[in-house]
């Protein structure tokens, strides 16, 4: 069972998500609710769950906020809710490391097939950083053991892989792949996450990180620089990227292979 903590300021919305979705009969189970940021905060460091829904608007602190002062120390995967249709917000909740965003009112098959990816998106790092444990040499850490880039098939695949290949170094997101290939991002993302078994944003971090490992090689690059080369920036959030794949921050990484 993935654990699912619930951040709603709406009592109404928040108990009708509880009752609505069937948790248990897709492995979730909700094991706390909060009415704001704060109360959101404390529940995630107290009850460390997997996956946390949470709304963006909202008293005292914002999801938003909520999530860049957790996100760093606690290890789950977020899924935001809003009724704000205006894509500045999803862009900025994917700097953050969000993995889902879903407008209101609520549709119960967009819910559970978030759930889904965030569940694979939270089962891929684990997975990713046990490999990475038992690896003794540093210099040769793969982000991308458990994927299946095994020439995928799917013309549209090959186009996204190219794509980030091409621009990780820039700012990113689904609405961007979706301008330049002309399909909607829910498309974009089923049809990667069909042929890879990972999301796109969780591929193009991974992509990212990779890169960084190679640079961290590299004497004459500041850790500082290193962040804006593979496209990821602020310092602080390289520093949680990196080590949410790594398992290690990027200085620890850098002094480990000497």
């Amino acid at each position: 069972m993935y654990s699912v903590l619930l951040v709603e300021d709406e009592d109404i919305i928040r108990k009708g998500i509880r009752y609505s979705v069937p948790w248990e009969e897709h492995g979730y189970t909700v094991v706390g609710e909060a009415r704001n940021g704060v109360e959101g905060k404390e529940l995630i460091q107290t009850l460390n769950p997997d996956i946390v829904i949470t709304d963006i608007e909202m008293p005292v602190m914002n999801g938003l906020e909520m999530i860049i002062e957790t996100k760093c120390q606690n290890d789950y995967v977020a899924i935001l809710l809003t009724g704000y249709s205006d894509f500045e917000y999803a862009k900025e909740a994917i700097r953050i490391g969000v993995s889902d965003y879903i407008l209101k009112p609520l549709n119960q098959e967009e819910m559970l097939e978030a759930l889904d990816r965030a569940a694979l998106e939270w089962k891929n790092i684990q997975l990713l950083r046990k490999e990475n444990e038992s690896i003794a040499e540093l210099k040769n850490i793969s982000l991308f053991r458990n994927l299946k880039l095994e020439k995928p098939e799917d013309p549209l695949v090959m186009q996204i892989l190219d794509f980030i290949a091409k621009h990780y170094t820039q700012k990113i997101t689904l609405s961007d792949l979706s301008d330049n290939m002309y399909y909607s991002e829910r498309y974009i993302n089923q049809r990667f996450q069909k042929a890879l078994g990972t999301t796109v944003i969780e591929y193009l971090n991974r992509y990212r990180i990779q890169k960084a490992l190679s640079l961290l090689q590299e004497d004459e690059l500041l850790i500082s620089e290193i962040g804006w080369l593979c496209g990821i920036g602020d310092y602080k959030y390289f520093n949680h990227v990196f080590k949410k794949y790594v398992g290690c921050s990027p200085k620890e990484y850098k002094l480990q292979i000497g």
